[in-house]
């Protein structure tokens, strides 16, 4: 799994970002990675999970979407790149490395995540909880 490291905020993260007004989520993905780490993805990326989170000051809580960016060659791994002051590294994990850099509800969203592309689906989480 590629994580990024965010200067704004503590702890690893998933390339992504906030899906602008008019735009689709999936669309917000891409355009997010292209401008995070530079790659730019061919095909339309499969949704994952889908978790509510609450809010928890400061954050204001929300949807939070996961998908399935597939696999990177390795020759283009040479090609990420991170937008200046925004990112400070990247790097790829498996789930136990994982574990150790994200925010416990990250990690919990990260295992579903995980768990839904092994089965081929998609999951709805409320607070890192499958539920439905």
């Amino acid at each position: 799994v590629l994580l990024v490291d965010p200067t704004y905020k503590p702890g690893w993260e998933f390339p992504g970002g906030v899906v602008e007004a008019g735009e689709a989520p999936a669309r917000a993905g891409i355009r997010e990675v292209a401008e995070e780490i530079g790659i730019e993805l061919t095909e339309v990326p499969r949704l994952l999970v889908v978790d509510w989170e609450p809010p928890r000051p400061p954050g204001y809580g929300g949807l939070r979407l996961l998908f399935d960016g597939g696999l990177l060659p390795a020759h283009l791994a040479g090609q990420l790149l991170l937008p200046g002051p925004e990112l400070r590294g990247w790097r790829f994990v498996g789930e136990e490395e994982a574990g150790r850099l994200l925010p416990p509800a990250r990690y919990a969203r990260l295992r579903w995540a995980l768990r839904a592309r092994e089965r081929g689906t998609v999951l709805n989480l409320e607070d890192g909880i499958p539920v439905g």
